[in-house]
């Protein structure tokens, strides 16, 4: 049983295939459910999230702090949704999110220029206004995951299974992505279920700071918490109180500890 993300570009297919997937293997699929859960969790009007998501690289230009909240909201609301397992993930940079499970199948499907051109005309679109069309939302895609996550969507490296689907049917890549998913690298364990759930405290923990406090690093191993934070943030009343709320409220934490004066870790979301 396995967590998959599927990382497409605009007419490749993914969607369809993200699809069957799910379907094949029996999990549950997500996509835009993310932004939809997360808004309704924390109350920001889905209009204003989407807009914010999509407009990304402009909005966040001058709004830092903006970019930290609504990363940290979408993220602790992706790491309950995959807690349990069994899932399939296309859109939103899931190949990044998720990226400290080692039980994440990280998928990416790919399409040459002319295929996903076609495609496009199938629509009702001119050659011309389907090639404009589709490279500028490779540009702007490509423009938002380096602004909001300094990564380029194209890197291989990010991903566990690059496909492409030019000489393949969708059937085929499916295949690929089902026989991946069953290979031992990618089973859910009961220590790998530990580290989904761990990551999950950490998300939440950050998401309940972030509005607040600025630049906070959260790390859990284990239901051992540990929360990397300036000394004045971590001397504020508030602070303090979210803080004992979060842990009265978890079972799942064994010890929560504040660190002052660290550099916050690389693994820290």
């Amino acid at each position: 049983m396995a967590i998959i993300t599927i990382s497409r570009g605009s007419y490749s297919m993914g969607k369809a295939v993200a699809e069957k997937v799910a379907e094949k293997l029996g999990y549950d699929l997500f996509s835009r459910d993310l932004l939809f859960k997360t808004s309704d969790r924390f109350h920001i009007p889905r209009k204003t999230l989407e807009k914010a998501i999509h407009d990304a690289p402009g909005v966040f230009e001058g709004y830092r702090h903006t970019k930290e909240i609504y990363l940290a909201y979408i993220r602790s609301t992706l790491s309950e949704m995959v807690a349990g397992g069994n899932i399939v993930y296309h859109g939103l940079a899931g190949h990044v999110l998720l990226n400290r499970l080692p039980h994440a199948l990280k998928v990416r499907i790919m399409a040459n220029l002319e295929s996903r051109v076609a495609r496009k005309i199938k629509e009702g679109f001119s050659e011309q206004k389907a090639r404009a069309r589709i490279m500028e939302d490779d540009a702007q895609r490509r423009k938002w995951t380096k602004k909001i996550y300094s990564t380029d969507p194209n890197d291989a490296s990010l991903y566990d299974l690059v496909i492409c689907i030019d000489k393949l049917s969708k059937e085929d890549a499916v295949d690929f992505i089902c026989q991946s998913a069953s290979k031992k690298a990618f089973e859910s364990t009961s220590d790998r279920t530990r580290q989904a759930r761990d990551l999950c405290l950490a998300c939440n923990v950050k998401a309940s700071l972030v509005e607040s406090f600025t630049g906070v690093g959260v790390t859990c191993e284990y239901g051992n918490l540990l929360v990397y934070a300036a000394q004045k943030q971590a001397h504020a009343v508030k602070f303090k109180k979210i803080l004992d709320r979060y842990q009265r409220e978890n079972i799942g934490i064994h010890n929560l500890e504040v660190h002052t004066g660290l550099p916050v870790p690389a693994n820290a979301v």
